[in-house]
């Protein structure tokens, strides 16, 4: 074959070449066309061009090629865009007798994907010989029993190639008794048959030596040749004869070895030995019979020898010969058809190839995920593959070109809900039985930053002692996010603002990777009750998503005031002593002690007490008012004057205190008491009013808040169990500076009504008046602040004394 082709002329070889370059865009899909036995590196096409891609972007967009399960016969190369042959390529082992033979190549390339189809036709060139089955025939023929123009079958030659390259002309060489003649039959096949031009004379030609030559229809014309030897016979006046010439048979591809195929019947009217028949098969152009059929010789029974196969052939010419068994044996011939009828037989063939894996979450829907090619090589509805995936998966197949389908993406994927997905896909034939192929791939999700950081709860709650060391620890907190690495690496930080004139990143910091919150200085509970801030926490994503949570820091005051007396050593808010009148009867009230405490609470609840109770003579001071008065009627034997030492301390836990002196000076005359009195006390009635108003009105109060809780708790209580209440540890419930009640959202409270004798407090605290000063009455205010502060729970704590205690206990 290779010195065949190396015999084309190099004009003709430079026509072939051009032939490659005519391409065509039809359907979607570009055409090339390069001849068989084409060199490596033989030019196809300018693909990239043709298909309207940049050559500098290949790499970039990961240009590749797939050919649709054969071996690679064509490359690209990257730097040109060129199409160029790969491997040898030989149509006939391609493809065989098929009129059309192409190989399917897939171009694929991202940014975005597209999907192009490349057809490359393999044109047939002449670099077949014809072949003959064998080097030499035999035909025995009788010699004046056989009348001129009496056809003899010959077994013809074949040719491996296709189109006019495959046509075969005979010639015979030169004869006077013989002629070559192709025939047609009914089922347009052609046979090669020996015609007798005129009688034989066995006496003057026993044997006839022919040389018979087939031409194929290429234009560098190759031939083949085989020896016909022709024995001429002694007289046998009958030969053999069928029934019919030609027998037609259809037979199922997956009939089983030895099955019947027909019978044939030959007759021969001669008596004796010359009457007996003996049948064989004859070789048939472009088939192998004795592969496939067997006769028995003597019966006439085709049965079948080896595998039908309608994919490779569809129809089987058989030539039957019967032989006498005369001393010069004739013969008649006859052929058999044998259509060759298509089963189920074949499952079709899957091919899945990716592009796109994995697939981003946020991918749009309609793209393009794989390629699947499918095939299957039975005909009609045996070879009708229709494709599926399992539903109530967000995918999709969509059918591009005839036996392509593509994987499409159908919805939007979310990969915090299905990571992957493995997608069984089947393809399946019309057939009955029905075949089908199964073949599984599997597509990854890959994460994409869609999913900000989340808090488990809106709101955190913090309370904190005051005067907490620098850099003490508050509270860690702990956002989520649910995608992958950077996109779920959370990092935290304070949103800033204002607090007062000084910036919110001066009293706390947080750990940007840990979520621990810290005290940058220690708080101060009468500078600030209540801080109120947000945490954000930010992913490394790109771009970064953000939540944030708000956080209450409550400041929880501490005994770190001692009480402060106003103004030092004075009763009635002038230096020197009190004037007493001897006078006075028991219970006279000489003045007040006036102390204040810049706590809260139990921390700024004051106690009055003298100090020395021996030394206190007839008078005595208010534990609670800080009212200094006479115990008895005064004598002249109380001296002139008394000197007490008050001591004031708070509740707090420990205790802080401070003393106060008071000077009494007892006169006789009630007038000069009088007299030195009024410029003392003027401010004092005032005073004492707006004391006695303000209690007024925060007892009302309170009382009306302890019966909307006795009110409520009652209708609580009334239908639900029995809740067990008694005696117990007082809970402290703070009021904010708004007047809303918080609580500890780790604890629950029920209020009740305790029917026992036991005796409890209900303590409420408010927080304390801001130290402004209104109407410009600036010593007004320095006296009544200090009171005022504590003044609401001062009056409730009185309240212990109800027949029916309030109790808050746990539930």
């Amino acid at each position: 074959k290779d010195f065949l082709w190396r015999q084309v002329p190099h004009r003709q070889l430079l026509r072939l070449l051009l032939l490659h370059t005519a391409w065509e865009v039809g359907s979607g899909q570009l055409r090339y066309s390069v001849p068989e036995e084409s060199k490596h590196g033989t030019f196809v096409g300018r693909l990239a061009q043709d298909l309207g891609l940049e050559v500098a972007e290949l790499v970039s967009r990961m240009f590749r090629m797939v050919s649709s399960g054969r071996r690679d016969y064509f490359e690209v190369n990257l730097q040109s865009g060129v199409l160029f042959v790969n491997s040898r390529l030989d149509r006939e082992e391609l493809c065989g007798q098929s009129p059309l033979c192409a190989i399917d190549l897939e171009v694929i390339v991202d940014k975005p994907l597209r999907i192009f189809h490349v057809e490359v036709e393999i044109q047939d060139i002449n670099d077949n010989a014809p072949v003959f089955p064998v080097n030499e025939q035999n035909l025995s023929i009788a010699e004046s029993l056989t009348l001129p123009g009496s056809r003899f079958p010959l077994e013809g030659a074949s040719d491996a190639d296709i189109g006019t390259n495959s046509l075969l002309t005979y010639k015979l060489g030169p004869s006077e008794h013989f002629t070559i003649k192709v025939q047609t039959n009914e089922e347009q096949s052609k046979s090669l048959v020996l015609v007798l031009k005129q009688s034989l004379d066995r006496e003057e030609t026993p044997v006839h030596h022919l040389l018979l030559t087939a031409t194929d229809g290429g234009k560098l014309e190759l031939t083949g040749t085989v020896r016909l030897l022709i024995t001429v016979l002694d007289v046998n006046d009958n030969a053999p004869s069928f029934n019919q010439s030609s027998y037609k048979v259809r037979l199922l591809e997956n009939a089983a070895k030895g099955t019947m195929v027909i019978k044939v019947n030959a007759t021969d009217l001669d008596e004796g030995i010359n009457k007996d028949i003996l049948y064989t098969l004859r070789g048939v152009t472009q088939s192998s019979v004795s592969a496939t059929f067997r006769i028995d010789s003597n019966t006439g029974e085709i049965s079948v020898n080896g595998e039908l196969d309608f994919e490779n052939t569809k129809l089987h010419e058989v030539q039957v010969e019967a032989t006498d068994k005369g001393n010069f044996p004739l013969s008649g011939h006859c052929n058999v058809f044998v259509e060759v009828l298509d089963v189920n037989d074949n499952a079709p063939e899957l091919t899945i190839t990716s592009h796109s894996l994995p697939v981003p979450e946020d991918t749009p829907p309609g793209t393009v995920v794989a390629l699947i090619s499918v095939s299957d090589r039975d005909s009609g509805d045996n070879g009708k593959v229709t494709c599926s995936i399992p539903p109530n998966l967000p995918f999709r197949l969509v059918s591009t070109f005839k036996n392509y389908h593509s994987l499409v993406l159908a919805e939007a994927v979310d990969r915090e809900r299905v990571s992957e997905y493995k997608i069984v896909v089947t393809a399946r034939d019309q057939g009955a039985p029905s075949l089908s192929a199964s073949s599984s791939i599997l597509v990854a999700i890959s994460d994409v930053n869609d999913n900000a950081p989340a808090f488990p709860q809106p709101v955190y709650t913090v309370f904190v002692k005051e005067n907490n060391p620098p850099g003490a620890h508050l509270l860690t907190l702990s956002a989520w996010d649910p995608d992958l690495r950077e996109n779920a690496f959370v990092s935290y930080s304070v949103v800033e603002r204002s607090v007062g004139e000084q910036p919110l990143s001066s009293y706390i910091s947080v750990h940007s990777e840990s979520g621990q919150i810290y005290a940058l200085q220690p708080l101060d509970y009468e500078e600030l009750q209540v801080l109120q801030f947000q945490v954000s926490a930010r992913d490394a994503g790109l771009p970064s998503l953000c939540g944030n949570v708000s956080v209450q820091l409550f400041v929880l005051d501490a005994n770190d005031n001692a009480p402060a007396v106003s103004p030092a050593g004075s009763v009635g808010g002038s230096p020197g002593p009190e004037l007493v009148p001897l006078s006075a009867g028991a219970g006279h009230v000489v003045g007040k002690i006036r102390a204040v405490d810049a706590d809260s609470g139990y921390n700024a609840w004051l106690r009055y007490e003298v100090q020395d109770p021996g030394a206190a003579g007839p008078f005595r001071v208010g534990v609670y008012s800080g009212e200094i008065s006479t115990t008895r009627a005064l004598e002249e034997a109380d001296g002139p004057s008394q000197s007490l030492v008050i001591l004031v301390k708070d509740h707090g836990e420990p205790s802080l205190s401070a003393t106060a002196t008071v000077s009494l000076s007892l006169v006789e005359s009630p007038q000069a008491v009088r007299w030195d009195s009024r410029p003392r006390g003027g401010s004092e009635g005032p005073l004492v009013d707006m004391n006695v108003s303000l209690m007024i009105a925060i007892c009302s109060v309170s009382g009306l808040f302890v019966l909307v809780i006795v009110v409520y708790v009652g209708l609580r209580c009334r239908p639900g169990p029995e809740v067990m209440c008694g005696p117990g540890k007082a809970t402290v419930v703070c009021a904010s500076e708004v007047g809303s009640w918080s609580y500890s959202q780790r604890q629950s409270r029920n209020l009740c009504v305790g029917e026992g004798t036991a005796k409890n407090d209900l303590m409420v605290f408010s927080p304390n008046f801001p130290n402004s000063t209104e109407n410009g009455d600036k010593e007004k205010h320095q006296e009544m602040t200090p009171n005022l502060r504590g003044t609401v729970s001062e009056v409730l704590f009185f309240l212990d004394r109800l027949q029916h205690p309030f109790i808050i206990t746990d539930i």
